[in-house]
Parts: C-alpha cells; structure tokens; sequence
C-alpha cells in the first residue's frame, strides 16, 4: 500500500487560484516565485500559509538552479 497522493492537475491548481485570488494576483505570485522571493514573505502577502505556498510552488512549475561562471574564469577555460 503507498501513502503517496494522487497528482492533481496543475491547470486545476491554477484555476482555482485565479478564482479565489484573480488573474493579477496570480501573475504577481508567478513573479514573485521567478524573482527568489521567501515562501515566508509570499505567505503573508496571500495570508496562506508557508505550506500552500509551497504547494502551489510545486503545482505551477519546477525550480531550477544555475551555475553562472564569472566571464573571467570564462575567457580563461577558453583558451
């Protein structure tokens, strides 16, 4: 027997979240999520809790880290 939950369809996570919050704030929760911003800081903004952000942080897309190498470093590996 598994404990894991059935995935739940994005598009259904997000629907829900326009209805309950509209378009604007979505979008405004999407950026926030692009530019960094603490799941605690997103929290209180919305009033949810820490949690939910997360939820919906998993529901609407995946992070993914970057590794940006200094142009100095760069132009020596060129060489």
């Amino acid at each position: 027997m598994s404990n894991s939950q059935p995935a739940v369809d994005p598009a259904t996570v997000a629907n829900n979240f326009i209805k309950q919050y509209g378009k604007a704030r979505f979008k405004r929760f999407l950026k926030l999520l692009k530019d960094g911003t603490s799941g605690e800081t997103i929290a209180e903004e919305y009033n949810v809790s820490r949690e939910r952000v997360r939820q919906w942080k998993n529901a609407f897309g995946n992070v993914v880290h970057n590794y940006d190498v200094n142009p100095d470093i760069q132009k020596l590996a060129g060489r």
